[in-house]
């Protein structure tokens, strides 16, 4: 392939898929030519998205799953190998957040968001291997902004982001020469439904307002981006300038970032607009 990947009549999963950055990554590969296995919580959350994918002419079969489940990762992920013959590309995309202080939230919030975010895609991956070394496949792990500096109000989130970037940065240690490629992407504020369920310290959908940097990048622009970057076989991809500046400045100024990033975000918790 001389350095780049084709997904024509490629089998590419996709975790999250109910709408949002999930139901955007499968339109985009479904382009290509790929052969798409839509997984969320229900698979009727994926109906809308794989109705208009089938009428596009795609080959498309949507499955219910909580990725927080290792017993049910195994069982999907070896229903969709036996439906489509195997599994090309894994695009762990499935994830929630959190928006409360550290001191009001409780241990239990942790448990899950680290539990969706963090096992999640291991438990995934673990079960889409063997498929995938097999076939010289692809891993794409959804990370964040977050993984790579702190973010005010998102303790857990940030922690689930930080341990995805070690489990697949070294998983890709593991793998080189093997045939399996391990992309990481890390989006900045996207306009998709997360935020909207984002939780409270106490487990409850969050009342506190969001904060943005920079402007919010679209499902289909990170999409786009996360299509091209698999296609040449990247390792890393981070969006967005607000992104490229917030690795570069946590990495040379760390409390000048810490700084900046509080006093933007810091309102959130107060429950007021940023001045």
């Amino acid at each position: 392939m001389s350095g780049r990947r084709a997904f024509d009549g490629r089998v590419v999963v996709v975790t999250g898929a109910g709408g949002g950055l999930g139901a955007a990554f499968g339109r985009r590969f479904a382009r290509a030519g790929a052969r798409l296995a839509l997984v969320d919580l229900s698979a009727e959350r994926c109906a809308p998205t794989m109705d208009a994918l089938r009428r596009d002419g795609a080959e498309c079969a949507a499955y219910g799953c909580d990725v927080a489940d290792e017993s049910r990762c195994r069982a999907t992920m070896a229903a969709i190998a036996a439906r489509f013959g195997g599994i090309d590309v894994l695009i762990n995309n499935a994830g929630i957040t959190h928006r409360s202080a550290f001191a009001d939230t409780d241990t239990e919030v942790y448990r899950r968001v680290m539990a969706v975010n963090f096992f999640g895609p291991l438990y995934c991956t673990k079960a889409a291997l063997p498929s995938l070394l097999e076939r010289r496949g692809l891993v794409i792990a959804i990370s964040s902004i977050a993984g790579i500096a702190p973010l005010y109000g998102r303790t857990g989130y940030a922690a689930s982001k930080h341990a995805v970037q070690g489990l697949f940065g070294s998983l890709r240690a593991e793998l080189a020469g093997r045939g399996v490629g391990v992309l990481i992407v890390c989006p900045g504020f996207t306009r998709t439904g997360l935020s909207n369920a984002a939780l409270d310290g106490d487990g409850s959908v969050t009342h506190h307002p969001q904060s943005t940097v920079g402007r919010l990048a679209t499902p289909e622009s990170v999409a786009d981006a996360v299509f091209r970057a698999a296609a040449r076989d990247r390792s890393l991809l981070v969006l967005t300038a607000v992104g490229k500046a917030t690795m570069w400045l946590q990495r040379l100024a760390p409390a000048l970032y810490e700084r900046l990033m509080a006093r933007a975000l810091r309102s959130e918790l107060e429950g007021r607009p940023s001045a």
